[in-house]
């Protein structure tokens, strides 16, 4: 999923403060045409505000009914109305319940007493006063969020997350990318945090699942789950895991760069896979080889070649790896089996996939990724490195005679 900085008008791409962009879905049609803001509990969570505050104020800015408490986080108002005329409404509401209106810093606390509302801010210590004749100030005085064991157990939370991912990016100093994580991370998205900071999350509702699912093209969806998901103990069928989410993540994020995917840096992606948990999983491979990569991938191979060693821990991670290059250049870039020698050669000597790994990949057709017929094609143009491969075997064994 893009993310964007909270205050539109800052154009730094290391504003620390960011949020999704808001995604609305339009249903029904008539009189019963109703918006579905897929996303809110995330964007709400961004912003440190309940979501029923947000839902709230668009009802109040639109002129229409909103559900503020919905059980199934389906946050509905009715009527047609696009993400981006929304988006315009969210930065009025920002501007109005989260930014400090000293220092403009969204780190705030909404602060209720004696009939006023007041934005306490945790930047600058500045306490400022919310306009009470705003029709969304009526709603805060008459329904403040209720603090108690679950507001202190969300604190504790997000404080095991902050010290769990700083524990990570300490170990393994001494590795590479281990070391580009220890220095850009905590300017990533606020993926690294502290109890005060807005975490970089995903909203994993069933609705915000299925809608970020929708948005992958239906051929890479079932590309994310042609294994079995009980592999990795999960639940959830095509186009509803963490795989789906990973991937569409990956290529919002592609979309909002220039030059696409080839600007999304490796650190973002592998935090982004951490946070979902599956920088471990062997699968997590498969959705990479399908996303970081356009049609330059033998050239791209070396600048990912960090991160992907720091994921590959065994021979299932390398065939996973294998497979979804060959789905990859087998059905969604045909024109890059021609390179496909030139792709593993780039993979062999990165040390992301051995020996032992390629030639039985080599020696047989598989429709587990892609039909018999891709397969064979891309194994047969895989024949001239294979028979390098073999040469330059031999050549090593004749030294040693």
């Amino acid at each position: 999923m893009a993310t964007m900085n909270i205050r539109r008008d800052v154009a730094d791409p290391f504003y620390r403060y960011k949020m999704e962009r808001l995604m609305s879905k339009i249903e029904g049609k008539g009189n019963g045409i109703k918006t579905v803001v897929v996303n809110l509990s995330s964007v709400a969570q961004s912003l440190a505000r309940p979501p029923s505050y947000v839902i709230k104020y668009f009802g109040f800015e639109l002129g229409a009914q909103t559900n503020t408490n919905p059980a199934d986080d389906r946050w509905i108002i009715n009527g047609a109305h696009d993400a981006s005329k929304l988006q315009d409404h969210l930065d009025g509401f920002i501007n109005r319940f989260v930014l400090c209106k000293k220092c403009k810093n969204p780190e705030t606390d909404v602060v209720v007493k004696d009939d006023r509302i007041s934005l306490d801010c945790k930047a600058c210590g500045q306490r400022s006063d919310v306009d009470v004749r705003l029709k969304l100030s009526g709603f805060v005085l008459k329904n403040q969020p209720k603090k108690g064991k679950k507001d202190k157990a969300e604190k504790k939370a997000r404080r095991a997350k902050a010290k769990e991912n700083d524990g990570a990016l300490e170990a393994n100093s001494d590795d590479e990318f281990t070391r580009r994580i220890n220095e850009d991370a905590k300017d990533l998205n606020g993926a690294v945090a502290d109890e005060d900071t807005v975490e970089w999350t995903v909203d994993t509702s069933e609705a915000a699942v299925k809608a970020r699912a929708q948005e992958l093209p239906s051929d890479f969806k079932q590309s994310l789950t042609l294994e079995d998901a009980e592999d990795d103990g999960e639940e959830g069928g095509a186009g509803n895991t963490a795989y789906d989410q990973l991937g569409s993540w990956i290529i919002s994020a592609a979309e909002s760069k220039p030059q696409g995917v080839a600007e999304v840096p490796d650190v973002e992606i592998y935090l982004k896979a951490k946070e979902l948990g599956l920088e471990t999983k062997h699968k997590t491979l498969t959705v990479l080889a399908q996303t970081i990569f356009d049609d330059g991938m033998a050239e791209q191979i070396p600048k990912r070649a960090s991160m992907l060693k720091k994921m590959i821990t065994s021979d299932r991670h390398q065939k996973a790896l294998l497979g979804g290059t060959e789905r990859f250049v087998g059905k969604e870039h045909p024109k890059l089996i021609a390179q496909v020698p030139k792709i593993l050669l780039a993979l062999y000597q990165e040390d992301l996939v051995t020996e032992e790994v390629l030639k039985p990949w080599a020696s047989k057709a598989s429709k587990k990724y892609v039909d018999i017929s891709t397969s064979k094609k891309v194994r047969k143009a895989a024949e001239p490195f294979i028979e390098w491969l073999n040469n330059a075997e031999s050549d090593d064994d004749s030294e040693d005679e």
